[in-house]
């Protein structure tokens, strides 16, 4: 059945489509860099632990991991546009509150709210496949697909550069004007979607998914404070675990999921995932661990003193290079199978660990340290969406997309958690800082997790490789057609899925 076209957008609508989806783009891009190196001011401000300011960021990444699933399933019929504004009107109040001196509490709820947009993106990639004419939609989906990446760059150095000049709210405030124009932009020029079945929402997933997760990672911060053998903490880490256990047998049964867990069976598409949500514990672990290093300062013993602004242009390479590296994937994958290049991706991210390990007494160090970082997770996040394409059905490619982006920003939460876990536990009863050798430990538990995820995936890819071959062999050459493995990665389309 194929979808029924809306009524068809003016000229000056079309035109201006893919540069309003694109800020959606840059939007969530300036959600995500009001984070990381905000977190040592929202401490002083609010006079909180920069252990619970790291809730600023981790709250961000984790509504996002529920949020994005729910709005895809919301907009796969017809109101995706309803979806899309009502996400941007959310962002907007949840910014004004971030934006309002009304106290720590307040800015938590505001940042989660800020979470709903990271939902935005895959909608911006679907509205994109329906409305753009094909010789533009090419274009328009790989400029979709590298915003992001690109405006981290660009939004950790103006953010800081506001709350250095004008106080930590500026930094809100830019969030607020910004997703006003947004919005506006968007209720002018988005197209109406097509007519397509609505399927319903699977909220008893959406809730056990948000309790799960948000217990777990509030046992994981508390584990320091409350005592890590506090029965408190060995309850709610148990009711955690079994809400997780009770969402994904929930999703194996129900009709329509909020995410399929059932296309994650395919080796090469699981080691895809896998890698996706290490990549983002990694990266964020890094980050974290980085922004709070250079704005420590010198009379700690350690630390670089660097400003907000400065704190900001150190994400400079890791955009850059992140560019890079999917153009490097798009000329490697000419003669190298891109499943290959999963273990490469985990192996760049572990030699930047253990650069931040070995070496930063210096700002260049760090800008070398995150330009390694920003290599291995460029690599991982090319090429991962086209292995979730080329091993699942053609139909399934939304949800098998949807999921990807969930085990992707539960990665961002964890890696933010994580850090903040780690330096709290070294640090002294009484004191606000960590001693050198925190970071020192969380780098190594970082370079560990890399190691062991380079050698998971290389295992997976190599007998899914196998079956592949051997499922082919006994009478299935149409296997890859059909959403199956290709051996070795062989013709599996790299980039987001909306290249497929």
């Amino acid at each position: 059945m194929h979808p029924i076209s809306g009524p068809a957008p003016s000229l000056w609508q079309q035109r201006a489509l893919v540069p309003v989806l694109v800020s959606l783009g840059m939007l969530v891009a300036i959600i995500s860099s009001l984070g990381a190196p905000l977190i040592p001011t929202i401490a002083a401000v609010d006079h909180v632990s920069v252990a619970d300011a790291q809730w600023s960021l981790t709250v961000t990444m984790l509504v996002g991991a529920v949020a994005t699933p729910a709005m895809g399933r919301l907009g796969d019929g017809p109101h995706r546009r309803k979806v899309i504004l009502t996400g941007l009107a959310v962002v907007l109040l949840g910014s004004l509150l971030a934006a309002l001196p009304l106290g720590f509490a307040c800015l938590i709820v505001g940042r989660a709210l800020q979470g709903v947009g990271m939902g935005l993106v895959p909608l911006a990639i679907a509205t994109a496949r329906d409305s753009v004419p094909p010789a533009r939609a090419r274009s328009a989906l790989s400029t979709l697909s590298l915003t992001t990446a690109a405006g981290v760059g660009i939004g950790y150095p103006v953010t800081g550069l506001l709350a250095e000049s004008l106080g930590m709210y500026a930094g809100f405030w830019f969030a607020v004007i910004a997703t006003t124009l947004a919005l506006i932009a968007a209720a002018v020029v988005l197209p109406t979607p097509p007519v397509r079945p609505a399927h319903p929402m699977d909220v008893v997933g959406a809730l056990l998914l948000t309790l799960g997760m948000s217990g777990l990672l509030f046992a994981l911060t508390q584990g320091e404070r409350w005592g890590w053998g506090s029965p408190r903490l060995l309850v709610l880490g148990v009711v955690s675990v079994l809400l997780l256990i009770g969402w994904a047998l929930h999703e194996l049964r129900t009709a329509h999921p909020l995410v399929d867990l059932r296309l994650i069976r395919d080796r090469t598409v699981f080691a895809a995932h896998l890698t996706t949500m290490m990549g983002g514990i990694g990266m964020y672990l890094l980050i974290s661990l980085v922004t709070r290093y250079v704005q420590t300062p010198p009379s700690a013993g350690y630390g670089l003193g660097a400003s907000v602004v400065v704190t900001g242009l150190i994400l400079v390479p890791f955009s850059v290079t992140s560019l890079v590296a999917g153009r490097m994937v798009r000329i490697l994958i000419r003669t190298q199978p891109p499943v290959r290049l999963l273990p490469v991706s985990c192996l760049l991210s572990l030699a930047a660990l253990l650069t931040f390990v070995l070496a930063h007494g210096g700002l260049w160090e760090v800008f070398v340290t995150m330009a390694l970082a920003g290599l291995g997770v460029g690599v991982n996040f090319a090429v991962t969406p086209g292995l979730v394409v080329g091993g699942v059905p053609a139909h399934e490619t939304g949800s098998a997309m949807s999921f990807n982006q969930v085990v992707k920003y539960i990665g961002y939460s964890a890696g933010s958690a994580l850090s903040a876990v780690i330096l709290q536990a070294a640090t002294t009863p009484g004191q606000d800082l960590p001693p050198e050798s925190g970071y020192r430990t969380a780098g190594l538990t970082g370079c560990a997790v890399w190691a062991a995820t380079a050698l998971v995936a290389y295992v997976l890819i190599r007998s899914g490789a196998r079956v592949a071959s051997a499922r082919i062999r006994v009478g299935h050459p149409a296997l890859a057609a059909d959403g199956g493995s290709v051996p070795d990665g062989e013709g599996l389309v790299p980039g987001t899925g909306a290249e497929r």
